[in-house]
């Protein structure tokens, strides 16, 4: 499956905050991000991802594992994702460092996300702040079939548009680029 998310810069929090609760109610979560990658950032040259995620949320943490493929539409990066529930986060983090991979970056999200239906999809809405980031974002995202990209890009466009987001608060950046400059690294 293809991710179809676009990412913006939020410039009016309250009010975003306002218009996803008229839409679904929301969940408060934290994410601790472990993004490994090879001593040579080889999966980073291809554009790939690797990333262990643990969510603490009200009532139960879990983790994920993810492998995000190389990016399929230039404008908004789309990629394919591959993820999966695991049980114990501790023995997946050994497991990467044992085949060869190191952590390439760690940071915490503060995110409150909103699953709701629109235009015929799912949709989960994250409304994220990075304690070592300036600024709030707001991704919105479903998850489809190649062929249906352009299609549901256009779906999250119109939602985005429904909740005040305007064409130039899209943005590209990526969380770790702006943590990595944040550290001076």
């Amino acid at each position: 499956m293809i991710e179809a998310e676009l990412k913006a810069r939020v410039h009016a929090p309250e009010e975003m905050l306002r218009r996803l609760e008229e839409r679904a109610g929301g969940r408060a979560e934290v994410y601790r991000d472990t993004d490994y990658d090879t001593s040579d950032r080889a999966l980073e040259a291809r554009d790939e991802e690797l990333r262990v995620r643990t969510v603490h949320g009200p009532d139960d943490t879990r983790t994920v594992l993810t492998h995000k493929g190389a990016g399929v539409d230039e404008e908004s990066g789309s990629k394919p994702e591959h993820e999966t529930r695991v049980e114990d986060a501790e023995a997946v983090h050994a497991m990467l460092r044992g085949l060869g991979y190191v952590p390439a970056i760690a940071f915490e999200k503060r995110c409150r996300n909103y699953a709701f239906e629109a235009r015929g999809r799912r949709m989960l809405a994250t409304l994220v702040r990075l304690p070592e980031v300036d600024g709030t974002f707001l991704e919105l995202e479903t998850l489809v079939a190649e062929e249906d990209l352009p299609g549901a890009l256009g779906d999250v466009r119109a939602v985005l548009a429904e909740l005040g987001i305007r064409a130039e608060d899209l943005t590209r950046e990526l969380y770790t680029d702006a943590v990595r400059a944040r550290r001076g690294g």
